[in-house]
């Protein structure tokens, strides 16, 4: 297998950060409108420490493998405060046979998560990586860091954050279908500028879970190589419309097969 066939499935976790990212830019933006006053000023986050979600993931109809979004205490910073989250993925044993992964992604933000501070990867699968993307605010300067190794720095704009921590920043605001979203996202390699719809809302049931949910549809220009370009839409993802915002179901079509993602478990 190449390694641009193995980096699929970040691609998979990462392209639901991006999406988380455009929404939440949209609505701190004010490009449609601005939050309410009360969200605003209170900021009440709808996690906590302690918080576990658990995903399945099957290829096709095959079982793949499992990720958990965790909410760890909060860390410190350089001096200051931060939360901290946390992504573990992991494929099972048959898929180990044709691409094994192991890997976890930590994200550090601001205390009001408002951007990002720093982002690791540490992967122990068939693609071994130690990665850390730090974020310098002072030069507006993101720069990835592979086993000690940096590469050229890139631009960043204000609000710029990794893939995995939107995916809770996105978490504190509502969505409403119509909306179009825009945002630019960074990994530390590159700044992904993209767009997306909320489409619908909809109701998904997951085993005997049944949610009520907004779908949200990207479009992922920077991904042609990967995603299908068939017309019909190669990510959907559907968040609750409760206080929370949970992920619960997330599907995806690439060149190598359509990959879903379904929250069979949630610890609070």
């Amino acid at each position: 297998m190449t390694r641009k066939t193995g980096w699929i499935w970040g691609w998979i976790l990462i392209s639901i950060g991006i999406v988380f990212a455009l929404i939440f830019y949209f609505r701190e933006s004010g490009v449609r409108t601005a939050p309410s006053a009360g969200v605003a000023a209170q900021r009440v986050f709808p996690f906590e420490p302690g918080e576990r979600l658990v995903y399945k993931a099957k290829w096709f109809f095959i079982p793949a493998g499992e990720a958990v979004l965790e909410v760890l205490p909060d860390a410190s910073f350089n001096g200051h405060s931060a939360h901290h989250f946390v992504m573990s993925v992991s494929t099972n044993s048959l898929i180990d046979l044709i691409y094994r992964i192991r890997e976890r992604q930590d994200s550090y933000t601001d205390p009001k998560v408002t951007q990002t501070l720093q982002y690791r990867i540490k992967s122990t699968g068939d693609y071994p990586r130690d990665s850390i993307v730090f974020f310098d605010w002072s030069r507006m300067m993101a720069t990835y860091v592979n086993y000690e190794k940096p590469e050229r720095p890139v631009a960043i704009q204000p609000g710029t954050f990794d893939p995995l921590s939107l995916v809770f920043a996105i978490r504190m605001h509502r969505l409403i279908p119509g909306d179009v979203l825009e945002l630019p996202v960074c990994d530390g390699t590159s700044v992904i500028h993209s767009t997306a719809i909320v489409a619908s809302r909809e109701t998904v049931t997951i085993g005997r879970d049944t949610y009520d949910t907004v779908l949200v549809i990207p479009d992922l220009k920077r991904m042609e190589n990967i995603w299908s370009g068939r017309g019909e839409p190669t990510l959907r993802i559907w968040l609750t419309t409760d206080e929370r915002r949970l992920p619960v179901k997330v599907e995806s079509r690439i060149a190598v097969g359509s990959f879903v993602f379904e929250l069979v478990s949630a610890n609070f």
